[in-house]
C-alpha cells in the first residue's frame, strides 16, 4: 500500500510460501559441536530440523503438498473475505520506531493511504479482493513434476504461478534448465557474482528464445558491496540479446553474515544501500528494475540488524525464530518500503 500510494504504481503482490519447503545447501553435510556429521537441513519437504531428524524421507513430499494446499485454501479465505482492514489505526504499528522525524513522516503518509481508502469506495473495495501469487524455487524436480500437466497446447506448473531456478541449479545443460525450458509458467533466474555474463545471456536466450515480454525474470542478489562492478556488466549483456526481461532485486540472499556468537543475521543498511545502488544503476544503463524480492514477517521479530528499530548484535536473541533465513521485522519491512517508494517517486517526477 505504501509503495503504491507514494509512487502512483500499481502493485503486483508474489508470495514465497505454498511450496518454498526446500532449501539448497553448499554442503550435503553439516559437522557438530561434537565433530559428528549429519545431512544439512534441506528443508521440510527432505528432513528436519533438528540434528537428531535429518535422514531424508520420501514421505515429506506428501506433507509438504498437504500444508501447501491448506496454506492456499488460508490465503484465499483472507483475500476474498476482507480481513485486512488498511482503514484500522490498529493495524498501523509504529512504537518501534525510534526517531521521532521519521515516525512522524510514516504516520504523515498511513494518514494519506487511509485517507484516500475511504475516499474512494471502488479502491476499498478491490483491497478486500486482493490478487496474491504464490512462487517458490523449482528446486526438487520429482516434486515440481508430479504437478506439471499440460492445459490447452502448453505445460504448466501448476504447485505455483511462478517459480524460479536458483544459482546452484542453472547449469545450462542440466536438468532445471531442461525442465523450465519446457513450462509455460513465467519463471525467474537468480544471477549472483558467480555469473558470468556469457552463461546469463546463454541462458536468456535458452529460456526465452521467442522474446517473450513477461516470461523471463533475472532476479539479482550481488551484496552491497559487489553490486557497482557486477550490475552494469549483467545488464549490457542481457540488452545486447534483444530479448526483454524483468529485472528484479534481491538485496537480502548477497548480504548475510554470521555474528561472534555464531548468530546468521542481515544488515539492514546493507540491503536497503544494494537496493538503492540498483535503481540507480538501472537508470544509467537505460533499464529499469521492476521489482523487489525481500524476506519479512509481520511479526517484531529480531532477526536482521539495523533499521529505524536501531536493532544490534545484543538484540538478536530476544526473538529470533527463523528455522532458516533471518527475516525482516514488521518496523524494517516498513524502513524498506518507504525507501523503495521514494526511489520510485524520484524516478516517476517530471524534470523542469
Amino acid at each position: 500500500m505504501i509503495i503504491s500510494y507514494r509512487s502512483n504504481l500499481p502493485v503486483v503482490r508474489i508470495a514465497r510460501l505454498a511450496g518454498q519447503y526446500a532449501k539448497p545447501r553448499t554442503s550435503p553435510f553439516e559437522t557438530m559441536a561434537d565433530g559428528s556429521k549429519v545431512f544439512s537441513f534441506k528443508g521440510d519437504n527432505v528432513n528436519g530440523f533438528d540434528p537428531s531428524n535429518r535422514q531424508p524421507d520420501p514421505e515429506r513430499l506428501v506433507d509438504a503438498y498437504f500444508h501447501s494446499a491448506a496454506t492456499l485454501n488460508y490465503v484465499r479465505s483472507m483475500t476474498s473475505g476482507g480481513v485486512s482492514n488498511f482503514c484500522s489505526q490498529a493495524e498501523w504499528k509504529l512504537a518501534n520506531v525510534k526517531n521521532d522525524e521519521i515516525r512522524q513522516e510514516y504516520e504523515t503518509v498511513i494518514e494519506g493511504v487511509q485517507e484516500a481508502i475511504r475516499a474512494d469506495d471502488d479502491f476499498s473495495e478491490s483491497l478486500k479482493n486482493a490478487s496474491l501469487y504464490t512462487s517458490h524455487e523449482g528446486l526438487l524436480l520429482p516434486y515440481e513434476a508430479a504437478q506439471t500437466s499440460k492445459v490447452g497446447d502448453s505445460y504448466y506448473n501448476l504447485g505455483a504461478h511462478y517459480i524460479w531456478i536458483g544459482d546452484r541449479t542453472r547449469d545450462l545443460n542440466g536438468a532445471h534448465i531442461e525442465y523450465f525450458k519446457g513450462i509455460s509458467n513465467p519463471i525467474g533466474i537468480k544471477s549472483g557474482p558467480t555469473m558470468t555474463c556469457e552463461d546469463l545471456k546463454a541462458l536468456v536466450q535458452k529460456l526465452n528464445p521467442n522474446k517473450e515480454a513477461g516470461r523471463l525474470t533475472i532476479i539479482t542478489r550481488y551484496g552491497a558491496a559487489k553490486v557497482k562492478q557486477l550490475l552494469p556488466l549483467h545488464i549490457q549483456a542481457v540488452q545486447s540479446t534483444g530479448i526483454p526481461v524483468l529485472w528484479v532485486c534481491d538485496p537480502c540472499h548477497g548480504n548475510g553474515m554470521v555474528t561472534e556468537t555464531g548468530i546468521k543475521t542481515r544488515n539492514l543498511v546493507d540491503m536497503m544501500s544494494e537496493l538503492s545502488s540498483t535503481f540507480q544503476i538501472h537508470e544509467e544503463c537505460g533499464s529499469r528494475l521492476g521489482g523487489v524480492h525481500l524476506e519479512l514477517t509481520g511479526e517484531d521479530v529480531t532477526e536482521c540488524l539495523g533499521g529505524t528499530e536501531g536493532l544490534e548484535n545484543k538484540d538478536l536473541t530476544k526473538r529470533y525464530e527463523t528455522y532458516c533465513d533471518p527475516r525482516l521485522s514488521y518496523t524494517q519491512s516498513l524502513d524498506a518500503a518507504f525507501l523503495i517508494a521514494n526511489q520510485l517517486r524520484l524516478i516517476n517526477e517530471p524534470t523542469v
